[in-house]
């Protein structure tokens, strides 16, 4: 039998030194009882040599001679026919090759072979060395956090049909529901509790308990760092908690009967605390790291699925009123059409027929009312008070119910219009140059808009040409020049300027440079009241 790596170690020449042969018995022992289980195998992957650990993983007393891989292959209960070919070829070869193999009894080895080499001492041939590794609790931990972060992502994972079908109440039972089996399925955690941070009073509201004190339950808490428990500085700090000894911690407070163990972590959303994740255990130190890193995965799934369970129900509370605004967008600018042509049509027959005038008028009324019914429908369809007040909150009351006439070629300009302005509560109608802007104001019939917003190059006039027709409608004229940086052709600017009107937005501007710029002027003209001139033109 050849010889192998522990008799090679250990065997000592005529003119070797006693002291040299004493590092090589300790080398043997070293190897001997590595905690790895280490082999050396001859060119043809037979077993010249392995140490006790290896032969006691095998259960097959001497392993010398035998085929390593035939070995393992008894061995492992599970492993790819690919990767062990690949594995084969490597040591034929004398090259280095990893793999991972699961054995009986759930547990996992990663074996290493070393590239071949050839001991100066030997001349049988190339030796390559072999390593076999217990990884089982590492893989293990592994396929925890994937199940658990597997878990996670079906937190609140539904169908269309079943989002369909059920009710923003049931969706949040269907939540807890799922975060409780999960804890106790998968990670083992019996009792929990979860709070959510109310970030205007501050308060940890509860959402979901198990096995918790109906008393500690309907404890009042606070994101406060004393006073207020573990949970409270937990969500105060954003830190987690691990007490091992609950009688002992001095924020520990009782939620659990006899917890003698707790871990709370933080849920976290884009780097804010959004409420606090709770587990206790009967028994002292029942928790160590590995279960502190494992709520932390779970508690990020948790925060996730708390914040898309939230989208859903702020979507289902604006898809309404946003469908009445998509509806809105879509007529906004045919309805502007309906009314320019219908006003240009109506001048011609002022003086000459009123049956057709009159019927014009209630055209241009009817397509107004078009776009006002519009509107409230969708504040009747949104089915949330706090959509609702949303929406309320983003408007500027000096912009409500007020009337606002843009006039410019570009349709994109007068779309982005109507969407950004009347998200304001304004009432916006269009022209696409200065002469359909003139037959709209004349035609107000009393009513005039409180602003008016034009670019100062128009198809047909300049913005300065714009104002002095507009002058012999109004006085004053609440109008707004736009124009892009640098450009102003025929000076319409600095002649507007001179003649009182300094409200100017130079493209491409910001939605609150707007809102800003048609607030400003219509507190103006609030002050200063509009004095109409002849509705028919002809001032």
């Amino acid at each position: 039998m050849p010889v192998g790596y522990g008799e090679w170690l250990v065997t000592q020449s005529d003119d070797e030194p006693a002291d040299l042969t004493a590092i090589r018995h300790r080398e043997h022992e070293l190897v001997e009882h590595h905690p790895d289980g280490v082999a050396v195998l001859d060119s043809s992957g037979g077993i010249t040599w392995a140490n006790e650990r290896l032969q006691s993983w095998c259960g097959q007393g001497d392993l010398r001679g035998q085929d390593f891989l035939s070995s393992l292959a008894a061995w492992a209960v599970e492993h790819r026919p690919t990767e062990v070919s690949d594995f084969h070829e490597a040591l034929l070869a004398g090259q280095s090759r990893s793999a991972i193999l699961k054995t009986a009894g759930n547990r996992f080895f990663a074996v290493h072979a070393s590239a071949a080499f050839t001991p100066a001492d030997i001349s049988s041939g190339p030796r390559t060395v072999v390593t076999v590794r217990d990884v089982t609790q590492t893989i293990l931990e592994q396929q925890k956090r994937a199940a658990i972060h597997a878990a996670g992502q079906t937190l609140a994972d539904l169908s269309p049909v079943e989002l369909a079908d059920m009710t923003v109440s049931e969706r949040i039972e269907l939540l807890k529901s799922n975060i409780i089996h999960y804890s106790k399925d998968l990670l083992k955690f019996d009792v929990l509790e979860i709070r959510l941070l109310d970030r205007q009073t501050g308060r940890l509201e509860p959402l979901l308990a198990e096995g918790m004190q109906p008393e500690a339950e309907a404890r009042i808490l606070h994101a406060k760092p004393e006073h207020n428990g573990v949970t409270g500085y937990v969500a105060a700090t954003g830190h987690a908690y691990w007490c091992s000894d609950t009688t002992k911690d001095p924020l520990y407070l009782e939620g659990c009967k006899g917890a003698k163990s707790s871990i709370t972590v933080p849920l976290m959303l884009h780097d804010q605390v959004i409420g606090t994740f709770n587990v206790e255990s009967p028994e002292p130190g029942g928790f160590d790291a590995t279960d502190l890193q494992f709520l932390e995965i779970f508690s990020r799934d948790v925060a996730a699925a708390l914040n898309t369970l939230e989208l859903l129900v702020a979507e289902k509370a604006t898809t309404a009123a946003e469908s009445i605004e998509a509806i809105h967008g879509a007529v906004a600018l045919p309805v502007d059409d309906i009314l320019n042509d219908a006003v240009s049509v109506m001048e011609k027959y002022i003086g000459h027929d009123a049956d057709v005038v009159e019927r014009l008028q209630r055209i241009l009324k009817n397509a107004r009312d078009i776009k006002q019914v519009i509107q409230k429908v969708g504040e009747q369809m949104a089915p949330s008070s706090a959509h609702t007040q949303r929406r309320q909150g983003d408007r500027r009351r000096a912009l409500v119910a007020k009337r606002i006439l843009v006039v410019d070629s570009d349709e994109q300009v007068r779309q982005a219009a109507h969407a950004l302005l009347e998200r304001s509560g304004c009432t916006v109608e269009t022209a696409r140059d200065g002469a359909e802007a003139a037959s709209m104001v004349r035609a107000c019939r009393g009513e005039c808009y409180d602003a008016i917003i034009a670019d100062i190059r128009l198809p047909d006039m300049s913005g300065h040409q714009l104002l002095l027709r507009l002058q012999e409608i109004l006085d004053p004229v609440p109008l707004i020049l736009m124009t892009g940086f640098g450009y102003d052709p025929g000076h319409s600017i600095v002649k507007a300027r001179q003649a009182g009107i300094d409200l100017v937005l130079f493209k491409p501007f910001r939605i609150d440079q707007l809102l800003d710029t048609v607030e400003k002027s219509i507190v103006r003209r609030q002050a200063a009241p509009v004095a109409a001139a002849d509705p028919s033109g002809q001032a």
